[in-house]
């Protein structure tokens, strides 16, 4: 069943589904209102009407899959702050891996700029996983996890840096002649060893006894 076949969905519902199919597919630039319009069996003036436009579009994606990736983030369970962090950079890894599209649409399209302004588009949910950062981080220093002499917005910046680049290289190589040959396991520890840097030299010695 085709989704514009699909009567149980709401047209809201299925402009989404189009939208980030199409995007994942063709790219963001390349895909029109018209298309996802059709793609989901409706008007691009009910597009318009739920979404004003195609960047409302794209930032709705990212919004709704962040629902989930942060929802994921909630279940994780307390312990140790440099522990809740590395879990966190995982489960964002393992939601993407279940949802290809928004993988592919999460490393090829979310730094757009808007073009009524110079503003970069975010969507709130991408906000509210900086702000879980931030307090993990916070913790980690509280506790004596974080080196001093780091600057927790370079760490976050670092962290986010390594883990996007991660997933977004095994983009890229499906797309292309790359290499990115590398499994969880593999990112877990690339991750770990990340976390570790910017760690107490002190604290890494009591964890490791």
């Amino acid at each position: 069943m085709t989704i514009k076949d699909n009567s149980t969905v709401s047209s809201h519902d299925r402009i989404l589904l189009a939208a980030k199919r199409l995007f994942a597919q063709q790219g963001y630039e390349n895909t029109s209102t018209v298309a996802i319009a059709r793609d989901a069996g409706t008007s691009e003036s009910q597009l318009m009407k739920h979404f004003g436009s195609k960047q409302g579009l794209l930032v709705a994606i990212f919004d709704r899959g962040w629902v989930r990736m942060n929802e994921r983030i909630q279940m994780i369970p307390q312990g140790s702050p440099a522990d809740r962090l590395l879990a966190v950079l995982e489960a964002i890894t393992v939601e993407l891996e279940n949802d290809p599209e928004l993988k592919v649409l999460s490393a090829l399209e979310a730094r757009r700029v808007s073009k009524d302004s110079n503003v970069v588009l975010l969507s709130r949910g991408a906000l509210q996983y900086r702000k879980i950062l931030d307090r993990i981080l916070e913790d980690m220093r509280h506790e004596g996890q974080i080196r001093a002499d780091v600057n927790l917005d370079a760490v976050r910046a670092a962290v986010v840096g390594m883990a996007e680049g991660l997933w977004r290289d095994q983009v890229v190589a499906d797309r292309s002649e790359l290499p990115a040959h590398y499994t969880f396991d593999d990112v877990h520890k690339v991750l770990e060893l990340l976390i570790g840097a910017f760690q107490e030299p002190n604290y890494r010695r009591a964890k490791a006894s």
